[in-house]
């Protein structure tokens, strides 16, 4: 099990409950395949830095999760599917960014 973490921009037009229902999706995709989710994080809406399909701003979500490497081929499939997703970027953490991670969550306190 490697550990990943996803961040995605979804599209400023969309309303709190389509956020919610397509956060809950790749959560649940994730799930299905055999993840254990250690951390989300909204981070609510953001200017981006430069328009992203004619857009000036986006809703950035993060997933921090442990999975088998060959699901992420197909978790990435679902985010080039989704309308509602602009950007995503999954990296895999080496031990390092592992420690960084929990320590960035422990001084902001969110809870995994």
């Amino acid at each position: 099990m490697n550990h990943y973490e996803t961040v995605f921009i979804l599209n400023p037009v969309l309303s709190e409950s389509q956020i919610e229902e397509t956060v809950k999706k790749f959560e649940d995709f994730l799930i299905k395949n055999g993840a254990k989710m250690v951390a989300k994080e909204n981070w609510g809406l953001k200017k981006l830095a430069y328009p992203i399909q004619n857009k000036k701003s986006g809703f950035y979500h993060l997933f921090e999760f442990t999975v088998p490497g060959e699901v992420i081929a197909s978790y990435e499939q679902e985010f080039r599917r989704d309308e509602r997703v602009m950007r995503f970027l999954t990296v895999k953490l080496d031990k390092h960014a592992v420690a960084w991670a929990e320590r960035r969550r422990e001084k902001l306190n969110i809870k995994a």
